[in-house]
């Protein structure tokens, strides 16, 4: 016999779903894992700790996006949880500020590089929401984000470079240079793909544009061979293969959405675009963490990839 608040229970949970896009969730922790193999690290209980800040500010992220498109959400997406009333736009603002506290405090916990940089991150989310996603700088705003939550699983990873003594400057500058470049680089790649999906997200609702799909579908393919090529150049055998396989996922993720979305621009297809983009992330993430070294944690982080396609067919991750 099914109890009489069980139903309004099982509506509640489902609209803080939709609110925080819980599928897409899974394509956040591989920022801080593939942060931790930049490095050259074993992920540790720096990276958990930056896992949790990460999961914490992107929801955060999805209950603000919400609240500051509650009234446009009432003309293109009424059926969202503010417009239809599921959920008041108080309980998002108040869910959004708490999150954040608890992402700055998650982050606090990795060290104080790593609460520097997730600050960076947490007001590059409220700006982006508040602010810029509306704006020429939306898909930049979007794609520093995720940059940096790579940045911050490699800060929160490991304790910082040891200072040898007698050792000179000039030497000690050098080797934080070249960690500095192996960050950079799945930063960079990262910041890319996010910088492609977020420019077609901007047309999900109403569709009829054709550039941004194309323009995507350029970009993410050069970014798959990219990542592909690097791997075969790279020395070391079949180890050295790893990122082939998320590679080839990432490609075969991303390009059939994009070039239905390019060829009939349609609000659903242009949807499904993105979703594939925000899927896309999980085999990209763990292309970078094979790529560095990090097979095992490639493989760990591919893992998430069915759990979200699985998840996104009850909450949309849009």
């Amino acid at each position: 016999m099914t109890r009489p608040g069980r139903p309004n229970r099982t509506r509640r949970i489902r609209a803080w779903a939709e609110l925080l896009r819980v599928s897409a969730l899974f394509s956040v922790p591989g920022d801080a894992l593939a942060g931790a193999a930049a490095r050259g690290l074993r992920p540790g209980r720096g990276t958990a700790y930056a896992v949790g800040a990460s999961l914490c500010l992107y929801q955060a992220g999805m209950a603000l996006n919400d609240w500051a498109d509650r009234e446009e959400d009432a003309v293109d997406r009424p059926h969202r949880p503010l417009p239809s009333g599921r959920i008041t736009p108080a309980a998002a603002l108040g869910a959004a500020g708490l999150l954040t506290a608890a992402g700055l405090a998650l982050a606090a916990r990795a060290g104080r590089p790593a609460l520097t940089v997730a600050t960076a991150l947490a007001g590059t989310v409220w700006a982006y929401d508040l602010r810029l996603k509306h704006t020429p700088a939306g898909p930049a705003a979007m794609a520093a984000a995720r940059a940096l939550d790579l940045v911050l699983g490699a800060t929160a990873t490991g304790p910082a470079p040891a200072r040898t003594a007698g050792t000179a400057p000039v030497v000690r500058r050098g080797a934080a240079a070249r960690t500095g470049l192996r960050v950079a680089a799945p930063a960079g790649a990262l910041a890319l793909h996010t910088y492609a999906v977020t420019a077609v997200s901007r047309h999900e609702t109403r569709g009829g544009a054709t550039l941004a799909p194309l323009g995507a579908l350029a970009a993410t393919s050069a970014l798959g061979a990219a990542t592909a090529i690097g791997a075969l150049r790279k020395p070391g055998g079949t180890a050295a293969l790893a990122p082939l396989l998320p590679t080839a996922l990432y490609l075969g993720t991303t390009t059939g959405p994009l070039l239905h979305a390019a060829l009939n621009p349609s609000p659903a297809l242009t949807q499904r675009a993105v979703g594939g983009g925000i899927r896309a992330l999980i085999p990209l993430q763990a292309a970078l963490a094979a790529r560095a070294g990090a097979a095992g944690t490639g493989i760990g982080v591919l893992g998430l990839a069915p759990l979200a396609r699985a998840l996104a067919r009850k909450v949309s991750a849009t």
